[in-house]
């Protein structure tokens, strides 16, 4: 596999995307900041700045209801212990601001990553705890797993290309009432170097299957790690 198949990918994904499209309820952007830092063999601790921008929200009959917009920015702090060889326990917290209002966030975390024939599967478990001072709180579990494949080779190297394939189910209940979101999240990828790398390309959610109306969103999602 090389670049132009990993570019090929995600352009028949955008372009069916850009049909579906058609019913979204949130166009719009997801920029995020992740750093990492090994603390010692075991410890490591993760600072992700993420804000999320809409440029486009639609009502169930199609009108236009609100244009560009910042909903809202995180600051999320996990820290992580190595459990084995392939696996890792985490918990952390998360401050959010959405319309004036701060919320809080508590996380627990499990994550178990396999390596198979030149490209890698990540396993994550996540149960979180949203408090809001204007809303009951909120209880969620997910599961993600996330295939990243090299574009050159069997390993990722420096100055390469990769993909990498998110996908995830998360349960919420809130006032008694459940709900499922399901996510697809296509990615390109590049490693600048052993210390920074950088992923773009498409959030696909869609949820309130039970709650409400069926609601589709779709995000750019732009990553920058950094290691340090």
């Amino acid at each position: 596999m090389n670049i132009k198949k990993g570019i090929y990918f995600l352009f028949l994904f955008f372009l069916s995307s850009s049909i579906w499209a058609q019913g979204t309820d949130h166009l719009g952007a997801i920029p995020s900041l992740n750093m990492n830092k090994k603390v010692d063999e075991k410890w490591s601790m993760n600072t992700k700045v993420e804000s999320r921008v809409i440029y486009k929200s639609v009502n169930p009959q199609g009108d236009i209801i609100k244009k560009y917009s910042h909903e809202l920015s995180d600051l999320t702090f996990i820290m992580s212990r190595s459990i084995g060889l392939s696996s890792r326990i985490s918990a952390g917290y998360m401050l959010r601001l959405e319309e004036g209002e701060i919320q809080q966030r508590f996380i627990q975390q499990y994550t178990l990553i396999q390596t198979k024939n030149g490209y890698r599967l990540a396993h994550r478990i996540v149960t979180d705890q949203t408090i809001s001072p204007s809303e009951k709180p909120e209880y969620r579990a997910r599961y993600r797993v996330s295939a990243e494949i090299p574009l050159n080779g069997k390993s990722l190297d420096t100055k390469e290309f990769y993909v990498r394939a998110n996908n995830e189910y998360l349960n919420s209940v809130q006032n008694k009432q459940y709900d499922l979101e399901i996510r697809l999240v296509p990615l390109l990828g590049y490693v600048f170097s052993d210390k920074i790398k950088l992923e773009a390309g498409l959030d696909y959610r869609i949820n309130s299957f039970l709650a409400k109306q069926t609601e589709q969103d779709f995000w750019f999602s732009i990553n920058i790690f950094v290691e340090y």
